[in-house]
């Protein structure tokens, strides 16, 4: 078998953490059509089929899952050796790819991206904003970004950000209208602006008081999977949603949502950045995770 080039097996390691050559030939700067024909080249040189394609998407085969499992963590190894000859440079340069959400996103970028950007100007930060839950090592991450009690246990937390807290928001229009639940059992004769989750099952809102814990099944015509979309229709009035307090403070503070329920809301552990402490920490991680310390003292 004729072993691939290095950029040849990034290129498919890229296409496999992407499901999508467009994408990953955003990442890697070449058009879609060379990294098909890469790809193609490379599956004629080691005489298997590594990829399926169709028209709107590509999956690895059993072989290529096979092939990105041992990969992934030979390729890290080869990043960290060519890293070493780095220390040998002013600072860190490179890629730090983290994976988030919207809101941990938004936190990120008032303070710690920037001022990372600018003192590390070799570097590049590739944050990614999704809901879903994924396992960063397997799909290319260098970190991840999720509330404490997300966070897998085999990974190294850094917490940032404070405490977390999830309200329940509705519109001044619609209390005036239909009132102000007291206690989450009212919730009953309310419209709700329910979440899925992106397991797909919808998110049962969770309340505790006094050490006793609730979880509602809330009744609501309106089903969103974006944070972001809940809070603007709460805004405009179509029910209360139950968000986390980060995405809805703007609202709050400019007076177009009220928050209720506000004692059945108990603050929990905050956002952590995660990273699996199994393999050499890459130098731009080391910089980003000493800057969140500098950030929460």
């Amino acid at each position: 078998m004729n072993r691939p080039a290095l950029g040849d097996l990034d290129a498919f390691m890229a296409i496999v953490a992407h499901r999508s050559f467009r994408k990953a030939a955003d990442e890697l700067g070449l058009a879609p059509s060379t990294l098909s024909h890469m790809m193609r080249t490379m599956e004629k040189k080691m005489g298997v089929r590594l990829l399926h394609r169709t028209t709107r998407s590509v999956a690895p085969t059993e072989a290529g899952q096979r092939l990105a499992a041992r990969l992934g963590p030979a390729l890290k190894d080869v990043d960290a050796a060519l890293e070493a000859v780095d220390t040998f440079r002013s600072g860190p340069r490179g890629s730090l790819r983290i994976n988030s959400n919207i809101s941990a996103s938004r936190l990120l970028l008032k303070s710690i991206v920037p001022t990372f950007l600018a003192r590390y100007p070799e570097m590049t930060v590739d944050l990614v904003s999704e809901g879903r839950l994924i396992d960063i090592v397997a799909e290319g991450f260098d970190a991840g970004v999720r509330l404490r009690e997300a966070v897998p246990q085999d990974m190294i937390a850094i917490p940032f950000g404070g405490a977390a807290q999830f309200v329940a928001v509705v519109s001044p229009a619609y209390v005036k209208k239909q009132g102000r639940p007291q206690v989450p059992d009212d919730l009953a004769e309310h419209s709700c602006i329910r979440l899925r989750l992106p397991s797909g099952k919808l998110y049962r809102w969770e309340f505790e008081k006094n050490a006793e814990e609730i979880a509602v099944e809330v009744p609501g015509s309106l089903i969103l999977d974006n944070i972001d979309l809940m809070v603007e229709v709460a805004a405009a009035g179509l029910g209360i949603a139950y968000v986390p307090r980060l995405a809805a403070d703007d609202c709050l503070e400019s007076g177009r949502l009220l928050s209720v329920l506000d004692d059945w809301c108990p603050k929990i552990d905050g956002l952590c950045l995660y990273y699996s402490g199994r393999r050499h920490v890459p130098a731009g991680l080391r910089a980003f995770i000493d800057l969140i310390h500098e950030d929460t003292l």
